[in-house]
C-alpha cells in the first residue's frame, strides 16, 4: 500500500511500504543525512564514497547489502541514501515477494536511478531470487506467461536502479546473488558513549528533558542498538510524565526500566528466562536453540536473531559444535555460581 514518508521525515522521496509500516515516531527520529547518523563509521564512509562517485558520474548507485542484528540502522541508511541521492526509495520484504509478477511489478515501477530497498532480502523465494539476477546485472527481466504448450517468455526492460537488500542472517544468501552486490558491508553492535548521544538526539527531537544520567542510564540498557534505545526513550518519557514531572533523571530511567524488567546490563525478561534454563535444566548446556525455544515457548528464529546475538557478543552464551553453553557471566547475571569447572572448558 503506498505511503508517502514526506510528511514523516519532511523530505520529498517516496516511500512504497509493502512490509510493515514504520511508526510516526519511528520515522520522527530517523536521521535524514549522513551529518545526523551516529554510528558505523566504516559503513558510513563506504557509502560517502559510492553516493559521491554516483553524482559524479550521474549515474544510478551500484547495489549495496546491510547485513546485521535488527534495530541498528539498516532502514535508515536505505532513506539517507535516497535523501543524498535525490532519488525516491521504494521499501518492501523478502516474504511479501511470493512470485515473479510481485517483483516483476516493483521494478517496472521504478524510475531511472531510484531505490529498491528489500529487507529481510534473505526470505526472497529461490524461484523469484533468479529474476533478481538479471535484473540486477542487465536490468531486464525475462518473465514466462502462461503454462504449458502457450508458455512464451517475455523480456522486459527496466530503467537502471540501485537494488539494498537488508539481512540479519546473510549466511542465508545464495552466493550467485551476494556477488552481484557491489558493496556488502556489516553493520555493529554501538557503543555506550555513540548511544548517550543518539538518546541525547531523540529526546531532543521530542522535546523531552532529560539529564545526563538519564541519558547514560538509558543507552546502558538499550543493547547497543539504537531502535531499542528510542524505544526505551519513548516509555521513559510517559513514565516521567506520570511519575516525575516529565524530566528523565537517573534515577527515574531506572525505575522506569526496573518496570519493564530491563536490568543493568540491558537483559529482559527473555534473555534472563533463557540463562536460568539452561543453568537449572542442563547444567548450564550445552543445549540445541530448538529445545531452548520449545522450553522457553519462543521461537527458535526469535531467539536467533534477537536475543542471541546480544547474548553472545556480551559473553553470556557461548556456542560449540554441541549447542549452546552458558558462560560463567552467564551464571553470574543470574545470581548463581556455574555448576561445574568442566563446563569452562568448552570455552
Amino acid at each position: 500500500m503506498p505511503a508517502s514518508a514526506a510528511g514523516a521525515t519532511g523530505t520529498g522521496f517516496i516511500t512504497t511500504a509493502l512490509a510493515a509500516p514504520v511508526s510516526a515516531a519511528e520515522a520522527a527520529l530517523r536521521p535524514l543525512s549522513f551529518a545526523d547518523f551516529a554510528g558505523q563509521p566504516k559503513t558510513v564512509e563506504r557509502l560517502k564514497v559510492m553516493v559521491g562517485a554516483a553524482k559524479r558520474r550521474g549515474e544510478a548507485l551500484n547495489h549495496i547489502l546491510l547485513s546485521g542484528p535488527p534495530g541498528l540502522g539498516k532502514t535508515t541508511l536505505a532513506f539517507i541514501l535516497g535523501h543524498e541521492l535525490g532519488r525516491n526509495v521504494r521499501v518492501t520484504s523478502g516474504p511479501v515477494v511470493e512470485k515473479a509478477g510481485d517483483l516483476a511489478g516493483l521494478l517496472t515501477n521504478l524510475e531511472e536511478g531510484d531505490i529498491l530497498f528489500i529487507d529481510e532480502i534473505h526470505r526472497i523465494p529461490k524461484t523469484v531470487e533468479e529474476y533478481l539476477y538479471s535484473a540486477m546485472e542487465d536490468f531486464r527481466l525475462d518473465i514466462m506467461i502462461d503454462q504449458g504448450p502457450n508458455a512464451r517468455s517475455v523480456r522486459l526492460s527496466i530503467p537502471k536502479f540501485t537494488l539494498i537488500g537488508a539481512t540479519t542472517r546473510s549466511g542465508l544468501l545464495t552466493a550467485p546473488l551476494r556477488s552481484r552486490f557491489t558493496l556488502n558491508t556489516r553493520l555493529d553492535y554501538y557503543d555506550r558513549a555513540t548511544l548517550e548521544g543518539i538518546v541525547r538526539r531523540s529526546c531532543g527531537l521530542l522535546k523531552v528533558d532529560i539529564d545526563e544520567g538519564g541519558a547514560k542510564e538509558i543507552a546502558t540498557r538499550a543493547r547497543g542498538t539504537p531502535r531499542i534505545a528510542n524505544n526505551l526513550v519513548n516509555f521513559c518519557r510517559d513514565y516521567a510524565s506520570e511519575k516525575a514531572n516529565g524530566k528523565i533523571t537517573q534515577p527515574v530511567a531506572a525505575a522506569a526500566l526496573e518496570l519493564l524488567e530491563i536490568d543493568a546490563a540491558g537483559l529482559d525478561e527473555m534473555d534472563k528466562r533463557v540463562l536460568r534454563l539452561m543453568a537449572e535444566n542442563y547444567k548450564g548446556g550445552p543445549v540445541g536453540l530448538g529445545t531452548i525455544a520449545i522450553a522457553v515457548g519462543e521461537e527458535a528464529d526469535t531467539l536467533e536473531e534477537v536475543h542471541e546475538p546480544f547474548l553472545i557478543q556480551e559473553g553470556y552464551l557461548a556456542r560449540t559444535a554441541q549447542g549452546r553453553v552458558l558462560t560463567a557471566k552467564g551464571y553470574h547475571a543470574i545470581g548463581l555460581k556455574a555448576a561445574t569447572s568442566d563446563q569452562q572448558t568448552l570455552l
